[in-house]
């Protein structure tokens, strides 16, 4: 990748920072707030997915939208320039909840907020890059990403140690830095290659049908959604795990997940070269083997010191298989199509990050937190199955 290609991808990774962070947070500290009003873990998984229902429109339509849309600002900033502010604010509104109705209220609207901009900021990574960089650009910006998780773990647990409030109004001041940061170093017209080609009229319909006919991009497709699944229903309920089965405190529990940042920081940036050299797809194989290892380990884990030893290794092979599956789903995007193809990706996702969190409380309210990892295990294989029937990348 050239110089300022590198640079341009870096700022790029402010936008991911911001989502990252926000993220993390949320799903850190919210099921504690909420356990202040609802004992049931099968309901705080339900109330966590509110906002994956509006998601499930919303980001597939901005996706799909952004690369219909013409702006002075070009088709992805303006939505960037509504939805990072509204979320930099609904994040510092949610502490100040009174009562379970306001807070319900602010969760959804802050996450509302992230539908906004969440398609469209992604989008913009193969916008700006070459398909045989996209690997290491993901690297880049998730190697950003990392950053902001790091911080949330880490600077939001002791933030939350004296405040509950100060972790969320962390992730918001941080939001509108990243905001500034995309608005100024981006610029759509002169920073996205083809542009012109790019802004010619697409048929969306025509679109999203060859896509959904494509058997490469429904097993890409269906393999995201059961890693996320699998994935996604553990990291909401670690900090209870902790608490519940490991007997120690929730901000300790919230630290440990900041071993898997850490290493994903670690590795972002070797994920997207071996992504390059072994190909996409082999190295997401390698990626969910490891990870179900992993999810093995940790099931016969009851101290937390062993828990942060397994979180180091789980968090180089997750970078495996987040750094490199966005771009092989992008390649498979026709020119004019990658805010669909990037809609469909998060659409996916938020199908699982919907069936996730309430289908593991209703378990975890009849078995227990005992067999929390092997939830995450059986997900992982069918996700294998999946990835295995995709014709090489």
């Amino acid at each position: 990748m050239k110089q300022s290609n590198i640079r341009k991808t870096f700022l790029l990774g402010f936008g991911f920072f911001a989502i990252s962070i926000t993220w993390s947070v949320y799903n850190a500290f919210m099921p504690k707030l909420l356990s202040h009003f609802i004992t049931s873990s099968a309901m705080i998984g339900f109330v966590m997915t509110f906002d994956n229902y509006f998601a499930l429109v919303l980001q597939p339509t901005i996706g799909i939208y952004s690369d219909k849309v013409r702006t002075r600002w070009g088709r992805r900033m303006p939505f960037l320039m509504l939805g990072m502010p509204l979320a930099a604010l609904f994040n510092m509104l949610i502490p100040n909840y009174i009562g379970m109705g306001t807070l319900i209220i602010f969760l959804i609207s802050m996450n509302l907020s992230m539908s906004i901009f969440r398609t469209p900021v992604i989008a913009l990574m193969p916008d700006i890059t070459e398909r045989q960089h996209r690997s290491k650009a993901n690297s880049i910006i998730n190697f950003m990403g990392g950053i902001g998780a790091l911080t949330a773990y880490i600077v939001g647990s002791k933030l939350w140690g004296m405040s509950f409030k100060l972790p969320f109004y962390l992730a918001g001041v941080l939001i509108l830095m990243s905001f500034a940061v995309l608005f100024v170093g981006i610029r759509e017209k002169r920073d996205v290659l083809e542009y012109e080609q790019a802004e010619e009229k697409v048929d969306i319909i025509a679109g999203l049908k060859a896509a959904l006919k494509d058997a490469n991009v429904k097993y890409m497709l269906f393999a995201i959604c059961l890693w996320f699944i699998g994935y996604n229903g553990i990291e909401t309920f670690f900090t209870l795990y902790g608490e519940r089965y490991l007997g120690i405190e929730v901000n300790a529990a919230s630290s440990a997940l900041a071993f898997i940042s850490l290493s994903f920081l670690v590795f972002a940036l070797p994920a997207g070269v071996i992504g390059t050299k072994l190909g996409k797809k082999k190295t997401i194989t390698i990626g969910i083997i490891g990870t179900m290892i992993s999810f093995m380990l940790l099931a016969f884990c009851k101290a937390i010191v062993p828990v942060y030893i397994v979180f180091v290794i789980l968090g180089a092979f997750w970078a495996m298989i987040n750094i490199n599956s966005y771009p092989l789903l992008a390649e498979m995007a026709p020119q004019g199509y990658l805010g669909t193809y990037t809609g469909l990706y998060y659409l996916f996702s938020s199908v699982a990050n919907i069936i996730s969190p309430p289908l593991l409380g209703s378990i975890l309210d009849k078995i227990g937190y005992k067999y929390m990892f092997w939830y995450g295990f059986i997900f992982f294989i069918f996700a294998f199955l999946m990835i295995r029937k995709i014709k090489s990348h």
